[in-house]
């Protein structure tokens, strides 16, 4: 690992949920259970308490944020700035704005929903969002 950044290969560790956890969304279709796939990103001790780090998944960089105390307690974002074109949002800070968490962007201080990507001051702006959970001592994101 460097830094704040680590890299996965994506194609190696793709794996079938064991079940609903807190973060998961389990689909019903036609009244069966859709499996869903998850894929480990990384260990839950390359994560900061109340920061964000950054790592490869699928060709981009995803920053992921690390909230202990919330449910769920990790989101994952893209970590390029759409008005800047930087990839610094992991290291934007992360705070509560109208009630909902987002992170505020390093370089122009926009602020993105950490569910949703969503800007909250400019609705033309957002960024790519994923589906993550802790799954013991791994942090897991949804493939597929």
């Amino acid at each position: 690992m460097q830094g704040n950044s680590m890299k996965i290969e994506a194609a190696s560790q793709a794996s079938a949920a064991a079940g609903p956890s807190a973060c998961d969304g389990v689909g019903a279709e036609r009244g069966s259970i859709a499996q869903e796939q998850w894929q480990v990103l990384c260990q839950r001790a390359d994560l900061v308490a109340q920061s964000g780090v950054v790592a490869w998944f699928g060709g981009e960089q995803v920053a992921l944020f690390y909230l202990p105390d919330n449910s769920p307690p990790v989101y994952a974002v893209g970590n390029r700035d759409p008005q800047s074109g930087a990839n610094v949002i992991g290291r934007g800070i992360v705070g509560l704005l109208q009630g909902e968490l987002v992170v505020a962007a390093p370089l122009y201080k926009q602020h993105f929903s950490l569910s949703s990507g969503r800007c909250q001051e400019d609705p033309a702006q957002a960024l790519n969002t994923w589906r993550v959970r802790l799954n013991a001592e791994v942090v897991e994101i949804q493939v597929g």
